[in-house]
């Protein structure tokens, strides 16, 4: 079974991102993207459906985990009863294919160690062929490669490669896993010690950047960098997590793949890049989502792949046996192709923020917002799945119709700082017929309360 997911630290190079638990395994990695096939898929199932576990062979009597100051390089300090050592875990900024680097460090005593690599690809079911490189092995299946470089011995032993060895104070010894495609050679191997200071250096650069200086700065720049971690730096595009089928609740249905694109989503995590100061990542958030958008205003989808696809087929991975035993374990999203009405209120309300935040005008940014609203004011009083993304007949969800207003006030303010005609007296009509509305059906006098749907008495949707 997998750790509690509490246990995990996050770790990413700008175009996808691995999970490594307190007992040094990393149990999740998708290369070489966010929605690429799991090469470690452990947190779905067990160590047979992939891992890449670094720890000290003797007990831990105790753990200490954290970031460097400002950065994504973790730190996990093991202390056995025979010494202490430090594994440092990154995944350089990509100037080529996907590196994931560990380093061994020893502090203090003698500490044996223990490597376990398990290689499963496309989540957890193709096992490779393994064969042995001058400088570590290389594992190829299908159109996947690693190559794992090291100067440690290793062996095989039940279709998993395994290495064991002792670190002294001073003493440090490091393991890097390059994907690449199986058809060309792999790539030469990096330098471990520049690729880590080199991570480290960029990180803490990019969090220069940030403007925010309130209460709680440390946790805010923190939050701040796990976004940009969840950002696909090629287009722009943010992904709402790094993970597929964590159940929303233990042993329940609702296990969804997050590794896409909602434009709600995003549209949140470009509010909090805008007040942080992060404009450039909210430009190209901005640019991704035009892109994603070119069509007709009535082909809106609710989210996107991170390259702005829009076929999101979903199936169910029926090998693996979910965390904590929540099935089925899914990948694809069906929701897709939902009707969201509080999408437009997002996406309208970043843009105002990134207005009042001083990015400047785009105007083809402006054409695609206004052809929305055009196309918003003909569908608001239409039924949609909301927010919570029901499946099941659609109802007329109070907090869709609150964000139908958000977009019309958004719109209504936006329009002021535009050049041009805009119509604002008719975007001021609609925004007090929407309030008005929904104050009328969407609100229980009785109960001095708004409800999840007009006429319904609950105030949020049972899940089952």
């Amino acid at each position: 079974m997998a750790s509690p997911i509490e246990d995990y630290a996050l770790i990413g190079d700008g175009e996808t991102a691995g999970l490594v638990s307190r007992d040094g395994s990393v149990d999740w990695l998708c290369v070489p993207r966010f929605d690429s096939p799991a090469c470690f898929a452990a947190l779905l199932g067990g160590p047979e459906h992939g891992r890449w576990r670094l720890a000290p062979r003797d007990p831990v009597r105790v753990l200490r985990r954290c970031y460097r100051d400002a950065t994504l390089v973790l730190e996990t300090e093991y202390e056995t009863g025979t010494g202490a050592i430090t594994v440092v875990d990154c995944m350089p900024l990509r100037t080529g294919p996907p590196v994931l680097v560990r380093q061994v460090l020893g502090r203090r005593g003698m500490v044996p160690v223990h490597m376990e690599l398990v290689i499963r690809y496309d989540y957890g079911s193709v096992v490779p062929w393994v064969r042995r490189s001058a400088r570590g092995i290389r594992a190829v299946a299908g159109p996947d490669a690693l190559a794992l470089y090291t100067d440690i011995p290793l062996r095989g032993e039940g279709l998993t490669t395994v290495a064991d060895f002792s670190l002294s104070a001073g003493d440090r010894r490091s393991f890097t896993l390059v994907w690449h495609p199986s058809h060309q050679p792999p790539p030469a191997p990096v330098e471990p010690e520049q690729a880590v200071r080199a991570t480290e250096d960029w990180w803490r650069q990019w969090a220069t950047r940030c403007t925010y200086q309130g209460p709680d700065r440390d946790a805010v720049l923190r939050s701040l960098i796990t976004v940009k971690a969840l950002i696909y730096t090629p287009t722009g595009g943010i992904v709402a997590a790094p993970t597929t089928s964590l159940p929303e609740r233990l042993g329940g249905l609702r296990n969804w793949d997050y590794r896409f694109c909602w434009v709600r989503d995003a549209t949140f995590a470009l509010y909090a890049l805008v007040m942080g100061g992060y404009l450039d990542e909210a430009r190209a958030w901005r640019e991704w989502l035009i892109r994603a958008l070119a069509g007709t205003p009535d082909q809106l989808q609710i989210m996107y792949g991170i390259g702005g696809e829009r076929r999101l087929t979903e199936l169910e991975l029926d090998w693996l046996p979910g965390y904590e035993d929540s099935v089925p374990v899914r990948i694809g999203n069906a929701a897709h192709a939902q009707f969201q009405l509080d999408v437009f209120g997002e996406m309208l309300d970043a843009a105002y923020a990134a207005d009042r935040a001083g990015l400047e005008a785009n105007p083809e940014g402006w054409r695609v917002i206004t052809k929305l609203m055009e196309h918003l004011e003909s569908v608001w009083q239409e039924p949609d799945e909301g927010i919570w993304e029901v499946r099941g007949p659609r109802r007329h969800f109070t907090h869709s119709k609150v964000m139908a207003w958000v977009a019309a006030d958004r719109m209504v303010r936006l329009s002021q700082t535009v050049r041009g005609n805009a119509p604002t007296d008719r975007w001021q009509i609609l925004r007090a017929a929407i309030h008005d509305e929904v104050c009328q059906h969407g609100f229980d006098p009785a109960r001095n309360t708004f409800v999840q749907s007009y006429g319904a008495r609950e105030l949020a949707p049972i899940r089952k």
